[in-house]
């Protein structure tokens, strides 16, 4: 089943975090890097995992990018959290990590997470040649800096003071860089390690992403923070403009969905084996948190 399947990759993941954050200095910092990788749903690493899986490498290789993308979603989660940023007091049902020490040592520890990403992602151990390793860490950088993350969310911080409500093409690309770029990365790891070709994977990752922050922003309406984990309703409070705020509750929903059958067909090319990609996309739009 999927979620066992997902459940065992986390569970792999956290066991990797645990030996290299374990190796680090007894430090509040350290401690604070610990906090911000335990729990969450592990979807980013996953999917390199199961990219990785497509293309016959081998666990063992595909754990160091893995656990790579999951510190680089860690740090950007707890940036993300501050209250320069969204002041968020939860995550993962957990206390922020600003909240649960000081603003100082959340943004070291987001520091140290993101160099950490490029240290996993770069060790031999993810693949005897140099240039795969630097191609995944070109692509990473690429991925979450300012063509990709960051992008997304300086122009999320911007969209807050327009006057001009931003429109279904301006959210798609503010959504693409903020969540979609790492989704995409994770999805063509497999392909990168592999030295094939990452297209197939790339356009199934695009229609992913898009259909996570959907999902993400019908739960902002419909969940309780008990059950997501952090608090909701705050985009509409911000009066943010959302897929939902934009579309309508219902034909979000269907947007969700179509464009869950679009990564699907993505992946016609690779057979029985993407199956479980399959799965994955379609737990993007039935998650509860």
């Amino acid at each position: 089943m999927f979620a066992d399947r997902l459940g065992a990759a986390a569970r792999t993941i956290q066991a990797q975090f645990d030996d290299v954050l374990g190796r680090l200095d007894d430090l509040p910092v350290v401690h604070a890097m610990r906090h911000a990788t335990q729990g969450g749903k592990r979807l980013r690493g996953f999917l390199v995992l199961e990219s990785a899986r497509l293309h016959d490498i081998a666990p063992d290789r595909s754990i160091w990018p893995a656990t790579a993308i999951e510190a680089l979603h860690a740090y950007s989660l707890v940036h993300d959290d501050l209250p320069c940023m969204d002041d968020d007091d939860l995550r993962r049902g957990q206390p922020t990590v600003h909240r649960k020490w000081d603003e100082a040592t959340a943004v070291l520890a987001g520091d140290a997470l993101q160099s950490l990403a490029f240290e996993l992602v770069t060790r031999p151990d993810t693949s005897p040649d140099p240039a795969v390793r630097a191609d995944l860490a070109l692509r990473l950088a690429r991925a979450s800096g300012a063509e990709g993350m960051v992008l997304g969310q300086a122009l999320d911080i911007a969209a807050e003071t327009v006057q001009t409500p931003l429109s279904l093409d301006d959210i798609t690309r503010l959504q693409r860089g903020k969540t979609g770029a790492l989704i995409e990365w994770a999805a063509a790891a497999g392909a990168v390690l592999g030295q094939a070709d990452p297209t197939p994977l790339q356009h199934y990752a695009r229609a992913l992403g898009l259909a996570f922050q959907i999902a993400d922003d019908v739960l902002d309406v419909t969940g309780d923070s008990a059950t997501v984990g952090k608090a909701v309703g705050k985009d509409a409070d911000a009066g943010k403009a959302t897929f939902v705020l934009l579309l309508g509750l219902e034909t979000a929903q269907q947007r969700a969905t179509d464009l869950v059958a679009e990564a699907c067909d993505s992946l016609q090319g690779y057979g029985a084996k993407a199956e479980t990609l399959k799965e994955a996309a379609r737990f993007v739009v039935t998650r509860a948190h």
